[in-house]
């Protein structure tokens, strides 16, 4: 079982990695100072070309349906008035200023949990502000859950999308649209195994084609129709909405399409950092996005009966090259939260929310690029089958809303409680800052939950299905722990027994890993009872999850001497940190204790879990937790311990 603590957060500093404070006169650097420069401009571009492909590659796909969809509740009586194609597309760009670059650029990117952002970071950061909080732990339950809802939907809708593409460049090709996405979709998947480092340098700078594309395409369609930059005024916006009753309602849930992929900017903070996303955002991102928009909405203005107004922008002769190049985009995309729904499992399964599963680390040098094959495989299966049974981008639409605004609305929330209490906000204060944003995300919420029957049924189903596997993982592992207690013997009582009474001792250390450092650990037990030998050293380690993307260095491991041959070691390990505890105890050394890592050997206890007559849970959440139990990694390769050097010891135990 995990042990969760909470320790302090730092703040980190504004400048990304490499970034200097400000210009210096070349003159008034001397040659290592200019060369330590360069690098840095260096590094910051490379960050700042990462961000592009890979936290913007989801908002960067949203034109290509957004806009279409948010029309269609104006288009319902046949009419379309330069009016509502004006309201709808302010809609769209106030929406991408308010949610993207004042909530998300500016105010969260600064919330960050040691360097680390999302939706798990920030529970974390609100649970340490109210001193720890159930009701914080499941928001951020729910907020994780809705994130996989995303993870499944985006592939499916952003791949779809750019293939019906293909139907413009000739109808004989509609037919074959489903079948070349979910090859794709496979495709993807397949490669995912092969990390993420490569991919993403491949891709980075085709995404700022991408966007270069989209905002050229626009222009000459803006250039004929000046009069769309109207819809900077947001009455045009409040205009719409006043005007058009329930359908505004219904506009507002396709509006919405448009800032997807924004929780993106706050979940890769530690991979890029602040400063590269904020310029790719201002300088790149939300120029071309905002051109887009216009440049779709002059095009409907002056032909309202444009069907697909993002690829009939585009010349007869640049149709074929656009449909690839949004493919790829989309690809970059379905990349973006493929990554993220990794690196969430990864801080899932440190927090104690879901069972270890298989993590393979993909690059020597980056950490974070990961890959799990159990939730590679189950987002393949999830992402097919939506596009096999929607078939189409605009059938998937209905469905893609929900899950992101519940998440947003959670994010809001939370940042309130950061706000008012570790930033020492007047509660009044936050509230201003915050509730707009509440209210709006609210609203759209409302939007979509109104399709919850075209197609919204697939995220709620989703994250209710996740919430209920994450919250009997950790009900189940403290029934469990508080069965086991029971029967359990304090370590310094059979230490002062073995004292009085001492067994034949053996040369080497011995490493016995327990939840609780207080208790004997069973291995003990079962080696004493059964081999009537002790180790010359014997360590009893407990491993701990802290509610920081990495652990204090200082604070990493501590060892106490509970007798002449026994020790109580505590190793503790970030969320987003992957233990390893052969590497984690030579830091012992420092503190003087001496071992040989080679004549260490490590007892891990193995349980059988069998579901009981009567349990804290009902019988068929007894059978959810036993499946995930058996399913759950090994230990030794969790941990990576050298399978030679491993005593597994098994018990059978009820739940």
């Amino acid at each position: 079982m995990n042990q969760t603590a909470v320790p302090g957060s730092t703040a980190q500093p504004d400048a990304a990695p490499g970034e200097t404070d400000g210009p210096t006169p070349s003159g008034a650097l001397d040659a290592p100072e200019r060369a330590e420069t360069r690098q840095g401009h260096a590094k910051f571009g490379t960050l700042l070309v990462g961000s592009i492909g890979v936290v913007y590659g989801d908002i960067g796909t949203s034109p290509l349906y957004a806009f279409r969809e948010a029309l269609s509740p104006a288009k319902s009586d046949n009419i379309l008035l330069p009016e509502e194609v004006l309201g709808t597309v302010s809609l769209i760009l106030w929406a991408l200023f308010l949610i993207v670059t004042v909530k998300y650029v500016a105010i969260l990117l600064r919330m960050d949990n040691n360097g680390e952002g999302g939706i798990l970071s920030l529970m974390a950061l609100a649970r340490k502000a109210l001193g720890g909080s159930r009701v914080v732990f499941m928001l951020g339950l729910m907020g994780a859950a809705l994130f996989y809802g995303d993870a499944v939907i985006t592939p499916a809708i952003s791949v779809l999308s750019a293939v019906e593409g293909l139907k413009l460049v000739t109808p004989a090709f509609e037919e074959y649209v489903l079948p070349i996405t979910v090859a794709i979709i496979v495709a993807l998947f397949l490669v995912q195994n092969r990390g993420t480092a490569k991919v993403a340098a491949f891709f980075g700078p085709l995404t700022i084609i991408w966007f270069l594309a989209m905002a050229a395409a626009a222009l000459p369609h803006i250039a004929l129709h000046p009069e769309v930059f109207r819809a900077a005024n947001p009455w045009h916006a409040v205009n719409y909405l006043l005007g058009h009753g329930t359908g505004a309602l219904v506009a507002l849930g396709a509006v919405f399409l448009a800032v997807t992929g924004a929780e993106a900017l706050f979940a890769d903070l530690g991979h890029f950092g602040r400063k590269p996303i904020q310029v790719a955002w201002l300088c790149l991102v939300f120029p071309a996005l905002a051109l887009n928009y216009l440049g779709q909405a002059a095009l409907v203005i002056e032909k309202p009966e444009t069907s697909d107004p993002f690829f009939q922008m585009v010349p007869a002769w640049g149709l074929l090259p656009m449909v690839v190049l949004a493919t790829i985009a989309t690809v970059v995309a379905s990349q973006a939260v493929i990554t993220g729904a990794f690196s969430l499992s990864r801080q899932a399964i440190q927090l104690g929310l879901l069972p270890r599963l298989e993590i393979r680390h993909t690059s020597e040098s980056h950490a974070g690029q990961i890959y799990l094959p159990q939730i590679n495989s189950l987002l393949l299966i999830g992402v097919v089958l939506l596009a096999i049974l929607f078939k189409t981008s605009s059938s998937l639409a209905s469905a893609y809303g929900i899950a992101v605004t519940g998440t947003m609305l959670l994010t809001a929330s939370m940042t309130y409680l950061v706000m008012w209490r570790m930033w020492k906000w007047s509660p009044i204060a936050a509230a201003a800052a915050m509730l707009p944003f509440i209210v709006v995300e609210f609203l759209f919420l409302l939007s979509n939950l109104i399709k919850v029957v075209e197609g919204g049924y697939v995220p709620l189903l989703l994250a209710a299905a996740l919430v209920i596997l994450m919250w009997t993982w950790v009900r189940g592992v403290t029934i469990l722990f508080n069965k086991t207690r029971k029967t359990d013997v304090p370590l310094t009582e059979l230490v002062a027994m073995l004292e009085k009474s001492p067994p034949h001792h053996v040369r080497g250390t011995a490493v016995f890993l327990t939840s609780d450092p207080e208790i004997a650990p069973a291995a003990l037990l079962h080696n004493l009872k059964h081999n009537k030998v002790l180790h010359e050293k014997n360590v009893v380690l407990t491993v701990e999850t802290v509610d920081t993307p990495r652990s204090n260095e200082a604070d990493k491991v501590r060892i106490d001497p509970v007798g002449p041959h026994f020790y109580r070691v505590v190793m503790k390990f970030g969320y987003m940190e992957t233990p390893n505890i052969p590497k984690t105890l030579t830091l012992l050394r420092r503190q003087g204790f001496k071992f040989d890592i080679m004549a260490t050997s490590f007892f891990l206890s193995r349980r059988s879990i069998r579901p009981a007559a009567h349990s804290g849970m009902p019988l068929w959440q007894d059978r959810i937790f036993i499946t995930l139990a058996k399913n759950a990694n090994d230990a030794t390769d969790f941990f990576q311990i050298p399978t030679g050097r491993v005593v597994e010891v098994g018990t059978q135990v009820t739940v």
